[in-house]
């Protein structure tokens, strides 16, 4: 149900960066013409991009309400950033600000890389919801809220000595007073659902709503219900029924007297699907799996964020993948260690809590030298910390948290949709050089989600595993540790192979035969040979983003900071900056040529989601004056916040010249 406006018409606010404007913020876009508007009951005005927030209580439905709009939003064509945000409490206490669940969703007609920083729309299913949301919402902004909620009882429960909705505190915004409760038991009187039942579907009459505001697609919303509940057809048609009466009061109500578009993005050809992190990394290790021939082995603990990877990858044994959910996280990792002895891609998934119950058992892979991916979804520590929020401070755990000289690869991906070339890199780098590998994920990137064009099976890269196959000594002995001399990988050798048998366990060993060995030359000898198989993995330069070659600082970020740092440098360009950027995606090894670059530029400006963890390798190994800046608030950084820091570093250059 989209509406027949002219392409062609100019869009609002197009400033080639993602500070563009939203409807009611006095920018709102021009109304479509005449001919056009005749076509709808109301008039339709053209924006570029839109950012919207979903915000109750966590029984009130947000999640879904944001992933379905997500989905039709996806399949409309706008490029799209999510950004969900809820309690670690599966039911948080009703009404009350640590039980706010919010989702948050940026689309737009061009290409973005961050949730947004200010939501342009706030729909508030309470005022728990409106009071933990209403600080980061910008003058103009509209905000939906749920009249029926805020009843004297609840107004105070979150501190509210007067009713926000009548004492004018709201006058900066555009308030719409909208009783969803009463309207969506109205739609449902003859649906023969209890009260209690029937309230539930509120989230339903509110994406409704949304959807034509926003003329969204409608079709993919009610198939999904109907799909959802197929075993309890009343209550789909139920929240079918709320959703278009959602639908119907937004067209007919003199409360909303316009909507608003958003045309498709223009994307590279191809065939897309909207997908978040998590789902993306469990497609890419059935991908490598497939590309190496492997059959695919997941043993893991059920953590937050971590955990949806073994609910996908469980649904996957046409593709030869076996899921084990251990007893706890030792016993996951133990399990994956002996299937990548018997000839399987192990992988064990956790978040920074288990990694530190993991670390005996990847020292022992490290000794073993046999192929296993870590996968950490990292959240926010120490400890419990913060398990549905993000952070990046895993990295040192990641690079040393192991006794003894433990050295392991790290590949991090810097997008939801990356995280899927990821999983295949790491993969690759575990299969060929046989280590185990870790995979740096966050909350950010599991539970966000973007367009992903999906790759054909030829753009893969085949990953050989090259299982050795009968004696290499001269004199028909086997020794499990003689090495290729390009990649100092030892040979893998599969259990119950005729003539292939040998010693495996945690004692190091001698080189070439894998005697158990307690020499001391040799003990060193294994440790630097381990420590320059991982200095020699071949990964990519890292690539500099100069456009004029002019820059004097240099943003330099890994993982999630990826889109807000972007998005952050297209800012400061945009106001005539000059700023270079890069961006890592291997943090052990580095690139070769990253030292180089670092000391291309009188600045470099490390932003961190930890108080300053690769700035300290960076710092150590390069010695830069590496500068951090750093947040560890659970929350992703904001791309006009960054931007600020970004002026400033350049502004302290322009200062000293002047000196």
């Amino acid at each position: 149900m989209t509406s027949q406006v002219d392409q062609s018409e100019a869009v609002d606010g197009s400033d080639g960066d993602e500070n563009r404007s939203g409807p009611g913020d006095g920018r709102s876009g021009a109304a479509v013409p005449a001919s056009a508007q005749r076509r709808h009951a109301k008039p339709v005005r053209r924006l570029d991009r839109v950012i919207i927030r979903f915000a109750g209580d966590s029984g009130d439905g947000m999640q879904l309400t944001g992933d379905r709009f997500t989905s039709e939003t996806a399949s409309f064509g706008n490029d799209l950033s999510t950004l969900p945000n809820f309690p670690a409490e599966i039911r948080a206490p009703a009404g009350t600000l640590p039980g706010v669940s919010s989702f948050q969703l940026h689309f737009a007609d061009h290409d973005i890389l961050t949730p947004g920083d200010a939501p342009n729309v706030l729909v508030a299913m309470n005022p728990a919801a409106l009071k933990a949301n209403l600080a980061d919402l910008p003058r103009g902004a509209e905000i939906i809220v749920n009249t029926d909620e805020f009843t004297k009882r609840a107004l105070a429960k979150v501190g509210y000595a007067a009713d926000p909705l009548a004492d004018g505190s709201l006058e900066a915004y555009h308030l719409h007073k909208v009783p969803l409760t009463t309207l969506t038991l109205e739609a449902l009187k003859d649906s023969g659902l209890a009260r209690k039942d029937a309230e539930r579907a509120k989230n339903m009459f509110a994406l409704g709503l949304l959807s034509w505001m926003y003329h969204r697609p409608t079709g993919g919303t009610e198939s999904f219900l109907r799909g959802k509940f197929a075993k309890k057809p009343q209550i789909a048609e139920a929240n079918i029924s709320a959703f278009r009466a959602g639908w119907n009061f937004g067209e007919t109500t003199e409360t909303f007297a316009v909507s608003y578009e958003v045309a498709p993005a223009k994307l590279p050809a191809g065939r897309y699907r909207n997908i978040s992190g998590n789902l993306a990394l469990s497609y890419g290790l059935i991908a490598a799996a497939q590309r190496s021939g492997l059959p695919l082995y997941l043993g893991s603990y059920p953590i937050t964020p971590a955990s949806d990877i073994l609910h996908e990858l469980s649904k996957h044994k046409n593709f030869g993948v076996r899921t084990f959910q251990a007893e706890d996280e030792i016993a996951g990792i133990g399990a994956a260690l002996g299937a990548a002895f018997g000839g399987a891609l192990g992988v064990t998934t956790t978040s920074g809590p288990g990694v530190a119950l993991k670390s005996e058992t990847i020292g022992l892979a490290v000794s073993l030298e046999l192929p296993l991916l870590v996968v950490d979804i990292q959240r926010g520590g120490p400890s419990t910390g913060l398990p549905t929020k993000t952070e990046q401070a895993d990295l040192l755990q990641a690079m040393f948290g192991r006794n003894g000289e433990a050295p392991v690869p790290i590949v991090a991906p810097a997008t939801p949709a990356e995280c899927f070339a990821a999983a295949l890199e790491a993969a690759r780098i575990a299969v060929t050089y046989r280590t185990p590998v870790f995979l740096l994920s966050d909350g950010y990137l599991a539970n966000g989600s973007e367009p992903w064009r999906i790759p054909e099976v030829d753009e893969l890269p085949v990953i050989e595993p090259d299982f050795a196959t009968g004696p290499n000594r001269e004199d028909g002995a086997f020794w499990p540790y003689q090495r290729d001399p390009k990649t100092l990988a030892r040979p893998w050798a599969l259990p119950g192979t005729p003539g292939l048998e040998h010693r495996i366990g945690g004692i190091e060993k001698q080189d070439g035969t894998g005697n158990i060995s307690y020499d001391p030359a040799n003990h060193d000898f294994m440790v630097r040979t381990r420590q320059a198989k991982v200095d020699g993995i071949a990964v990519p330069p890292v690539e500099v983003n100069d456009p004029s070659g002019e820059a004097r600082v240099l943003v330099l970020g890994w993982g999630s900071t990826y889109g807000p740092i972007t998005a952050a440098v297209r800012r400061v360009r945009a106001d005539g900056g000059e700023i270079a950027q890069a961006h890592l995606r291997h943090l052990n090894p580095f690139p070769a040529n990253l030292g180089t670059v670092l000391r291309s530029y009188d600045k470099v400006i490390v932003p961190e989601m930890n108080l300053g963890q690769l700035a300290l390798l960076l710092r150590a190994k390069y010695l830069v004056d590496a500068e951090s800046y750093n947040q560890v608030r659970g929350l992703p950084f904001k791309a006009a916040q960054l931007a600020d820091v970004l002026w400033a570093a350049i502004g302290t250059l322009d200062e000293e010249d002047h000196r």
